[in-house]
């Protein structure tokens, strides 16, 4: 493909070689043809590492290379780290051609943000965020410096499929399009990810109203090698009286210490509590040992300094470096080579599970994941829940679909974002100064990203932003910011439109180490770990929202906030496709790979043993003691539908791990009113909604009406046509 080389600008064609390339990879030379055409949409879709930055920055630069005045790429991302990592991928790049590359988001000096307010050039990298300031703020700017505008390209689009602020990126979008009057010949968008499902589905994600097609360049060439272990520990059972033995997470601590040191390597903890334990035991373990502490933690309450200096003590590879992280580093941020990914607990999602995969085996060396699962001590009193060992097999099932199945969450594509049109309608008129409805209603809802909004539902939205006074309507007939809409958008917290909890600063002497969402109570003399390091609070500032500690032994960490993501109804399909087979094994070539070792294989066959005894291929209502418990073996959204609807028939019902607990009853009578249930005919999502007490989950939900946050709350918590299909089976 030597022709496609031959249409980049001859001094990317130097830069090429600078770098010592033999030749472009095959997604790179696919992807040229379609980003020089500059009149389609383009999704590029590959594994991390495969060069799909440079599969299209390579062709978009020689497209704008002699653009003098005005970006011709708007690059934006989800994180500002990635931003600060593309700044420094594409600083060479940029030289060559004499071409500015501007990162811009709160971090970045105001210095280097005028220099591009006074002669703007070349590629802007952005958040939303900004974008969305820029927007409101400084359009008249925005709608000159974007006047040769050829490419907007989304990294990491999966991060926004789907969510409140891939809505607002969409809708950002639609309004720059406006802005430069360029609706009926809107600027190509280009989607860069590695982990995107049902991807024919994608470019409707990325244009909802297709006013350019998208052509979808895959890799057909990368085959990576992975390696794959699960290794099981068990949580013993405390004896009063007796010397409790090591725990679980001390057992794995030691494992990841054997395992990692020595190397640079990623390990996911699921939550900022065990990402802050982790640490601080494996920074003991290097004491105990006398060799130098490799281990530091990586969430997003740590200070930016902290958090960048890991990240580049990762890039440079000199030090044998481990990060303990959240999801922090899941994305694609250059941290070089990792020689390993250890995930501690069953990760959230498929989805993520080979988004963290893909962190190692760069630089044609194999993948490495080892999944270290605990589970607990079976005692004469352990419930089904425990006996089942559901951790674990839904370790196996996530790592079977990703491999054997090479299936991923897709997007859940149901949800109306009634949180974010209520922030875009602000926007808008923020914006403008002043706008009629309908050209909101066309705007946002017929051309825009909130196509599956009604009519009537946007009037209501409107008619109860009047009321509640966050618009008001001229006498023209244009609709103005209110009382209530000027306070919002003037708040600096207005552009995002994701919530973040109340956080405290800690502050040790004159260092602030980081911040934390306070979400137990905290009080003076109580033992927090942070920064891998512990703590005792000596004060606490409600007023300033600064918790003061000083260094110290000992201590347990605060909880931290956060909230686990839905798992899948096709996760635990195959989690029961392994309990009914008795087989977890990945078929490979002639032979079937076992990728356990022996812990985890003996809580497997306890599992199983479970399984077999209470005949659960077939029964999907076990009575245990004074409790029922039903296995739909399906996601969480149908598993709270069904109860949701035990609940509301009166019956004590709660759910964990996808298997429903109901108290005192019997299986005849949870049947029994099931079958009620069902012949009088189920509610509606947003009737059920009705009945939960607490419905905000976005930022902007408890501006909604009722009616609107019922519907959203039951599209985002239930699935009503899944359980009636279930029902309809199982009784």
């Amino acid at each position: 493909m030597m022709n496609e080389y031959q249409r980049l600008d001859s001094r990317i064609q130097k830069w090429i070689y600078q770098q010592g390339w033999t030749d472009l990879r095959e997604l790179q030379k696919k992807a040229i043809p379609s980003i020089l055409a500059g009149d389609r949409d383009v999704l590029i879709s590959a594994a991390t590492a495969a060069g799909k930055t440079e599969a299209f920055f390579l062709p978009a630069c020689s497209a704008i290379a002699d653009v003098q005045e005005g970006f011709g790429i708007l690059y934006i991302s989800p994180l500002k780290a990635l931003i600060n990592d593309q700044y420094r991928r594409l600083e060479s790049l940029g030289d060559v051609l004499d071409m500015m590359v501007t990162p811009w988001h709160g971090d970045i000096a105001q210095s280097k943000k005028l220099k591009a307010k006074k002669n703007p050039s070349g590629i802007l990298l952005i958040t939303p965020e900004s974008l969305e300031a820029m927007l409101i703020r400084k359009a008249g700017w925005l709608k000159q410096a974007f006047v040769p505008l050829a490419y907007i390209v989304i990294d990491e689009f999966h991060a926004f499929i789907g969510s409140e602020r891939g809505m607002q990126l969409l809708s950002l979008l639609n309004r720059v399009d406006h802005l430069l009057g360029r609706v009926s010949n809107p600027v190509p968008r280009v989607a860069l990810s590695a982990t995107l499902g049902e991807l024919e589905e994608v470019p409707l994600s990325l244009r909802p109203n297709q006013r350019l097609s998208c052509d979808i360049i895959t890799d057909s060439q990368i085959h990576t090698t992975l390696k794959v272990q699960v290794k099981g520990y068990l949580e013993p059972q405390v004896i009063s009286g007796q010397e409790p033995p090591p725990s679980a997470e001390t057992q794995i601590c030691h494992d990841i210490f054997r395992f990692c040191r020595g190397d640079s390597n990623l390990v996911f903890a699921n939550s900022r509590k065990r990402t802050e334990s982790i640490a601080a035991t494996l920074s003991d373990l290097s004491e105990m040992n006398i060799v130098p502490n490799e281990f530091f933690p990586h969430h997003g309450s740590l200070s930016r300094e902290l958090r960048e200096t890991l990240e580049q003590r990762l890039q440079k590879g000199n030090l044998p470096t481990t990060a303990i992280c959240t999801m922090t580093l899941e994305l694609g941020i250059d941290i070089g080579k990792v020689s390993s990914v250890v995930q501690v607990t069953a990760p959230h999602s498929v989805a993520s599970l080979r988004q963290r995969m893909g962190r190692s085996g760069r630089r044609d060396s194999p993948a490495v994941l080892r999944m270290l699962i605990d589970e607990r001590e079976l005692t004469p009193t352990s419930g089904i829940i425990d006996q089942l060992r559901l951790q674990l097999v839904q370790s196996l099932a996530m790592i079977r679909l990703l491999i054997s199945s090479k299936w991923f969450e897709p997007a859940d594509t149901r949800q109306m974002h009634y949180s974010t049109l209520f922030h875009q309608i602000l926007a808008i008129v923020a914006q403008w100064g002043g706008v009629r409805a309908d050209q909101i209603w066309s705007q946002l809802c017929q051309q825009g990203p909130f196509q599956k909004v009604k009519i009537d539902d946007f009037k209501a939205l409107l008619k109860h932003m009047g009321e509640h006074q966050f618009l008001t309507q001229l006498s023209s007939g244009e609709l103005t910011l209110g009382v209530e809409g000027e306070r919002q958008v003037n708040q600096y917290t207005f552009y995002a439109v994701f919530s973040t909890p109340e956080e405290f600063r800690i502050v040790t002497g004159n260092n602030t180490l980081g911040s934390i969402p306070v979400d137990s109570p905290l009080m003076p003399d109580q033992h927090i770990i942070f920064g891998g390091r512990r703590w005792k609070v000596t004060d606490i500032d409600s007023d300033k929202r600064v918790i003061y500690v000083e260094a110290t032994k000992g201590g347990q960490p605060p909880i931290f906030g956060g909230q686990g993501m839905s798992i899948h109804d096709v996760v635990r399909q195959e989690m029961f496709t392994i309990y009914r087979e008795s087989d977890y094994r990945i078929t490979v070539g002639d032979h079937k790979a076992n990728f356990a070792d022996r812990a985890a294989r003996n809580l497997f066959d306890e599992g199983v043993y479970c399984f077999r005894n209470n005949n659960l291929a077939s029964e999907h209502f076990i009575q245990q003691g004074q409790h029922v418990y039903i296995l739909p073996w399906l996601g969480d959204q149908t598993v709270n539908t069904l109860s949701a609807l035990l609940i509301q028939y009166g019956f004590k019902a709660g759910s964990f791990a996808g298997v429903i607990e109901v108290e005192k009853t019997t299986v005849m009578e949870v049947k029994q009113s099931l079958v009620n249930i069902l012949q009088e005919g189920l509610p509606s999502e947003s009737e059920l909604a009705t009945s939960i007490v607490e419905k905000c989950l976005e930022k902007y939900d408890e501006y909604l009406p009722e009616t609107l946050l019922a519907q959203e709350y039951g599209l985002r918590a239930f699935n009503m046509e899944r359980v009636k299909w279930w029902l309809q089976k199982h009784l």
